[in-house]
């Protein structure tokens, strides 16, 4: 074995850049700690003569990416560019069809292909790392694939996305100083920090959070990737009354990824959430990656299963059928304020048997929109569905329906 692990980069954008830099930083520490020195020798970007923190003079220069994947010199391939298809997916299929091992941020080429570069990876007998594409601040995917190994999970769920929480954080905030912001006001400051992409979509219509969630699905229960399983919603309509009324009924509102096991089978969800204020996840608020990470276990020579067992051992689970969740959920209408509303919005919810837990309707302004809440005990999604649909057809009410899952943690 080589003393040396020679690293190939491609894409020198935030996240590239950043390990570059770190590799050469920390260069001494990796060696002692691994026993090897990781050294890049060739780069790829698309601007050549761009500024950049670290000097890449001395590396080869590749304008074509997948001349990385055919270059002898280059032991482990970074894939930092991002994209499920194109060129990353064809850099990654390269690399791995080269013998190469293959480090990656990228959530959504693995979330949508994870299954067919596991193969190649186990056949070429390479690692396929990908800490840094989830939670890159915490090591979950070493956690879950070897120091968890052992454990049978029943679920798993977490904040996926920095940006959502960020703007929920941020409206929160306003809720409580008197300032109320709306979803549209604070998305336009987090682009303005930075914060949030120009075309902010895959965060806030929770798709990034999605292709996380589906990888941490397949570790968690050795079952193949499937993000087309995956039932999806964002943020967009959050209201800073959903923020307000939260807090009244002792719950913040967070996007949370949840997988969890149950008699319909794998269920798989991203959603904006209440959870109670008292549980530790409702006050992680606010906004590099562990690509290194990847790159210090090939170097000690550890090559461990893309998903925690080999491909061949993956089984396919049944998938929860849209709508099975079965759960308590948080209801706001705007309604006109006058006799027997109530009652109908009650008949709607009788009808499809789904009760009541409680109601809120703060003030009478006769013949005018007023807010009124309602949380349901356990009822089955569908049910709820039905109920919200009926809803939305009585003259009285003015909007349409929202409905937020409340989640017990515990």
């Amino acid at each position: 074995m080589s003393d040396i692990v020679r690293i190939g980069l491609a894409g020198l954008g935030v996240v590239g850049g950043g390990v570059l830099k770190l590799l050469e930083q920390q260069h001494g520490l990796l060696h002692s700690r691994t026993g090897r020195r990781l050294k890049t020798v060739a780069v790829s970007a698309r601007e050549r003569t761009k500024n950049r923190t670290a000097d890449i003079s001395s590396l080869k220069w590749y304008d074509n990416p997948l001349d990385l994947a055919g270059d002898a010199d280059v032991d482990v391939v970074c894939e930092l560019i991002g994209g499920a298809d194109g060129v990353a997916l064809e850099l990654s299929q390269a690399a791995l069809q080269g013998g190469k091992h293959l480090v990656t941020a990228n959530k959504a080429l693995l979330a949508h292909h994870g299954n067919a570069l596991a193969h190649m990876a186990e056949d070429a007998g390479v690692n396929l790392g990908y800490e840094a594409a989830v939670a890159g601040g915490i090591p979950i995917i070493k956690a879950l694939r070897e120091g968890l190994a052992a454990n049978k999970f029943s679920g798993v769920y977490g904040i996926l996305n920095g940006t959502c929480n960020y703007i929920l954080t941020e409206m929160r905030d306003g809720v409580r100083a008197g300032t109320p912001r709306d979803f549209d006001t604070v998305l336009k400051e987090a682009q303005e920090l930075g914060y949030a992409e120009a075309d902010p979509s895959t965060d806030v219509d929770g798709i990034d959070a999605a292709h996380k969630l589906a990888l941490l699905t397949s570790l968690v229960f050795g079952c193949p990737v499937d993000f087309d399983a995956v039932q999806i919603e964002g943020i967009r309509h959050i209201n800073p009354l959903d923020i307000q009324y939260a807090e009244e009924l002792g719950y913040r509102v967070k996007l949370l990824g949840v997988s969890r096991a149950s008699s319909a089978g794998i269920e798989q969800s991203v959603h904006p959430c209440m959870v109670p204020e008292r549980t530790a996840i409702a006050h992680v608020d606010g906004v590099l990656n562990a690509v290194v990470s990847d790159l210090a276990d090939i170097a000690r020579g550890l090559v461990v299963p893309v998903f925690g067992v080999p491909v061949s051992a993956l089984e396919a689970r049944p998938k929860a059928p849209p709508g099975s969740h079965v759960g308590s959920y948080y209801i706001r209408l705007m309604v006109v304020d006058r006799p027997g509303v109530i009652a109908d919005i009650a008949a709607c919810l009788r009808d499809q048997e789904v009760s009541v837990e409680s109601l809120l309707q703060h003030g009478r302004r006769p013949d005018e929109a007023v807010p009124v809440v309602l949380t349901t005990h356990v009822a089955e999604e569908d049910a709820l569905a039905r109920a919200l649909a009926a809803m939305d057809e009585l003259q009285a009410v003015l909007e349409t329906p929202r409905m937020i899952r409340i989640v017990n943690l515990s």
